[in-house]
């Protein structure tokens, strides 16, 4: 009897023992959103009693088919110790799998744990079946286009996307729902001011999978129109630098040439970074309605991607572009908003001294530097005319004046388009509805 006991408590402490011991499947979810006609994923199972079974499934409307099945022979006493991850590089599409439709679905893998208990693991990613890439259809209208300015597009997506837009000379402008619930899509773009003047946008729509399309918008550059860009020489003297360098470069160290020029090249650089930036915060609406103004009574000082060749003591030292306007009326006179806008920045700038910038809506936005003084703050709704502050000269002015420019999605362009009520109207509001002023 005694022996019957210590057999049935062995078999008992034996089977607690294979049950305590006996391991569960760790499954790394495959790193793939969408399934289109062949794509590409990995699989990864640890398990240190090795897999008896694996499995990777596309569920899809109740249906269940198998991408990819492997089996082991059963070890339920004698398992591995330490057994290799199972490792399956697979693909899995419409191309294998011709039953998919164009939606969402379910990625499943399952695997089985090769010992006593074979307990089994299971992850499911949902991902979106794309078997043919988005369709674009641009608006008929002929654009004309201008080095440095911006124009309106609007198109038409069929089937499913995560990205449309259009892309310049390699620089990006995202798409927009078209405004009051309407069909269809835009994109307000710019032709940066360095391309090639036959530079070609398009249109495009994009989806996982390496599903992307392009359409080219009908468009000319009329070449008597286009801008003609100015060189100015600028000399500077020590009076000059003995103001601008220690404000900007307080803790630097060197001659006074050798800081100004890292703060011309490399803060102007980083400054304007800063405010290509601000385009993410920019909001999915019109904030104006009305053309932008211009500061009342300026005087137009610089232009534009001026070409400034910088000379010191006779010697050119360095050369930038001046992407903006210098404006100048007198001395700390009210800076007005050019249109409605919410401010999004209201402080130090670097080169550009105190500054402020308003997001006009859909990535539009204006700069304001060179300010002696701010009277709003970040989050305000401002008016079109309303007093932001006073010019001055800080930052690197050598004169009370505003720097004035614009950008779109983060690409500073020429804001003398704006400024005209008839183009407003022709390549904006004829195309997409403006709020009611």
């Amino acid at each position: 009897m005694r022996f019957l006991l210590v057999v049935v408590l062995l078999a008992i402490l034996g089977t607690c023992g294979l049950l305590f011991f006996s391991a569960t499947p760790v499954i790394s979810p495959p790193a793939v959103t969408a399934i289109g006609q062949a794509t590409p994923f990995t699989v990864r199972i640890s398990d240190p009693h090795g897999v008896r079974r694996a499995a990777v499934i596309l569920e899809q409307n109740g249906a269940r088919y198998t991408v990819w099945e492997q089996n082991q022979a059963p070890r339920r006493f004698r398992w591995a110790r330490r057994a290799p991850d199972t490792v399956a590089s697979l693909t899995a599409g419409a191309k294998t799998t011709p039953q998919l439709q164009d939606g969402r679905a379910q990625l499943i893998v399952e695997a089985t744990s090769n010992d006593f208990r074979a307990k089994t693991a299971s992850v499911a990613r949902e991902v979106t079946v794309i078997t043919r890439p988005p369709q674009v259809s641009v608006d008929a209208d002929r654009h004309y286009l201008y080095l440095g300015m911006a124009d309106l597009v609007t198109f038409n997506v069929q089937g499913y996307y995560t990205d449309a837009g259009v892309t310049v000379h390699g620089r990006t402008f995202r798409a927009w729902p078209m405004p009051e619930g309407k069909p269809g899509q835009f994109s307000l773009f710019a032709v940066p001011w360095d391309a090639p003047a036959d530079a070609a946008p398009e249109v495009y729509a994009s989806a996982p999978g390496n599903n992307r399309t392009t359409d080219v918008l009908a468009f000319s550059y009329p070449r008597k129109e286009q801008p003609k860009y100015r060189t100015r020489n600028l000399t500077l003297d020590d009076k000059f630098l003995q103001k601008v360098v220690p404000e900007l470069d307080p803790r630097g160290s060197g001659d006074l040439v050798s800081r100004f020029l890292k703060i011309n090249g490399e803060m102007r650089r980083a400054n304007n970074k800063t405010l290509s930036e601000l385009a993410k915060e920019t909001e999915a609406r019109f904030l104006w309605s009305q053309p932008f103004q211009q500061q009342p009574n300026s005087k137009v000082e610089s232009n534009f991607a001026d070409v400034r060749n910088y000379f010191y003591q006779g010697k050119k030292i360095d050369q930038q572009v001046h992407l903006g306007y210098d404006l100048s009326v007198t001395q700390h006179v009210g800076v007005q908003a050019s249109n409605d806008g919410k401010v999004i920045w209201a402080g130090p700038l670097g080169i550009y001294g105190n500054c402020i910038v308003l997001d006009h809506g859909y990535g539009l936005q204006t700069i304001y530097g060179h300010l002696s003084e701010i009277a709003v703050h970040k989050g305000e709704l401002v008016k079109r005319g309303q007093v932001m502050g006073k010019s001055g000269m800080t930052g690197l002015a050598g004169g009370d004046h505003i720097h004035f420019s614009m950008q779109l999605d983060g690409e500073q362009i020429d804001p003398k388009e704006w400024w005209d009520a008839h183009w407003i109207k022709d390549h904006i509001a004829n195309r997409v509805p403006l709020p009611t002023p």
